[in-house]
């Protein structure tokens, strides 16, 4: 029953395994406060330890985000079974294929980073479907893709994921991550708010069955709003191909850019294209690691290799803490960027467009507008070999 304070788990868990076995065709829960203190997920007797199996062929719907909620009162530290991996908390669901969740919210007790606890994770799989969902209060909002070394036998990575009307707010962590080879994915009209890492992530990472073929891959971020990320940026790229980020605004970081673009964290290669446009980024930026790295509001950063194939075009960027576009020295090269039809207005600590010292690619602008730059507009700082051509 709702609003009782009793755990309700165990009838959730019953309603996911009829709708798992054709028994009903939808789970239905109704308005009230639903009490969830084990994930949901589909128990498999042929494991000890951690059970790994998420739940498929599911359709589970609430009666809207403002009226369903499911909560625990267990920090995810704390809890005993059902659980899939130690960092995925005790609330919400662990998907591994084809599931369709909607109208309702998940409210986790997480109270510090190191005690993880994910509203939504697992492998997700084909054509999962995940639209307006409120989550707060855990380490990640949604986590999408799991090592191919934890279950080979379940490998699956998310493909033709999609997540619109989301409404993520207050995480230690990130908001939505596309991590191990996510591929044709999307993340659209969605809101989040005061995310502990970056709002939105591809991390085309290396733990995957074929490093060959399973490379993060055309996902897409578009029409999104984010605000207020107190760690990390608002969206990120790290790795693949054919991952775009357009028609999104981002608002006010506090240690990152609001974009950026990195082969840190060891991803796969960057390769074919990557596309950033028409969004807009107010007041973003900052310095982390005691401001010993200071972010331009959309930064390209190639720690570990080079990040190619890149074009930001169609934007706008007001109010940068530090550089409007800035290409940081790294391990890597940034060839080929280009950059059209993009105004930068007011860099209160730094460029429009910086090149730092140890920087080396190429960017061609056409039609870019710089104005009010603490700075100065373009600047290649000394013992950089990086070349901005055009205007």
């Amino acid at each position: 029953m709702p609003n009782d304070g009793l755990d309700d788990t165990a009838a959730i868990q019953r309603a996911v395994a009829d709708d798992e076995n054709g028994v009903i065709n939808c789970v239905w829960i109704p308005a009230g406060q639903w009490r969830q203190e084990q994930k949901i997920l589909s128990p498999d007797p042929t494991r000890t330890g951690y059970n790994q199996k998420g739940i498929r062929n599911v359709v589970i719907r609430g009666a809207g985000m403002w009226h369903t909620r499911l909560y625990t009162t267990t920090e995810p530290q704390n809890v005993v079974g059902n659980i899939n991996h130690p960092h995925e908390g005790n609330v919400g669901f662990d998907i591994d294929d084809n599931a369709q969740i909607s109208d309702l919210a998940i409210f986790g007790m997480t109270t510090n980073r190191a005690n993880r606890g994910h509203g939504i994770n697992g492998r997700l799989g084909r054509n999962t479907r995940i639209s307006n969902v409120w989550i707060e209060h855990v380490n990640v909002g949604a986590w999408v893709g799991r090592d191919y070394s934890d279950t080979p036998a379940y490998w699956n990575p998310g493909d033709g994921v999609e997540f619109t009307g989301m409404r993520i707010r207050n995480t230690y962590a990130d908001g939505i991550n596309f991590a191990n080879s996510t591929r044709n994915s999307r993340v659209f009209n969605s809101s989040f708010r005061n995310t502990g890492d970056d709002a939105l992530a591809v991390w085309a990472s290396r733990y995957v069955r074929d490093q060959a073929t399973d490379i993060g891959h055309d996902n897409h971020f578009v029409n999104n709003t984010v605000q207020l990320p107190w760690r990390a940026n608002g969206i990120a790229i790290y790795g693949g191909y054919g991952n775009t980020i357009e028609n999104n605004l981002i608002y006010d970081t506090m240690t990152y850019p609001g974009i950026m673009l990195a082969t840190d964290h060891d991803p796969q290669p960057f390769s074919g294209q990557t596309l950033i446009a028409n969004n807009g980024l107010y007041r973003t930026g900052g310095a982390f690691w005691g401001e010993q790295q200071r972010f331009g509001a959309i930064t390209l950063f190639p720690a570990s290799r080079d990040i190619t194939g890149v074009t930001i075009r169609d934007t706008e960027i007001h109010d940068s803490t530090y550089d409007g576009i800035q290409f940081k020295s790294g391990g890597g090269a940034m060839p080929g960027v280009v950059i059209a039809n993009v105004r930068i207005d007011r860099s209160n600590n730094g460029a429009g467009i910086l090149a730092m010292n140890g920087a080396r690619g190429s960017a061609t602008l056409s039609n870019v507008t710089i104005t009010n730059s603490a700075a100065g507009d373009i600047v290649v700082q000394p013992g950089s070999t990086f070349t901005i051509t055009g205007g």
